[in-house]
């Protein structure tokens, strides 16, 4: 069940809430896909999604995404989507807020898993 469907959501409402790096909070879903909010900071884990895509939208900040041959930078109001199988690290120099959309079935460290792995929760 869609638990905002037809309401209005304030993303610097629901961000004042997040208290935790790297540890996503589901805010909305639509075909099948969840709606993620986020604060990163410092770097996180080389890892894939075997079988998702991911699309991330910076907010607030800078994020750096290092591929196997290249490193994405993206700013305020830019977006990427990382294709599955790719190898990824994002890194925030700072903190970085992020929206994320992704199918409900990923896990936030992919293939890896360590104590930055997260169930997703509700916000």
């Amino acid at each position: 069940m869609n638990k905002i469907a037809g309401e209005r959501v304030c993303l610097a409402e629901k961000l004042r809430l997040i208290d935790r790096y790297w540890d996503p909070k589901i805010v909305g879903e639509l075909n099948g896909q969840f709606v993620k909010l986020a604060k990163f900071k410092g770097e996180f884990v080389w890892h894939c999604h075997d079988n998702e895509d991911e699309f991330f939208l910076v907010i607030k900040g800078e994020l750096k995404i290092k591929l196997e041959n290249r490193e994405l930078v993206l700013r305020e109001g830019d977006f990427t989507i990382i294709a599955r199988s790719i190898q990824h690290l994002p890194v925030a120099e700072e903190e970085v807020h992020v929206l994320i959309f992704e199918p409900k079935s990923t896990v936030n460290t992919g293939e890896v898993r360590n104590e930055l792995t997260v169930d997703c929760e509700w916000l």
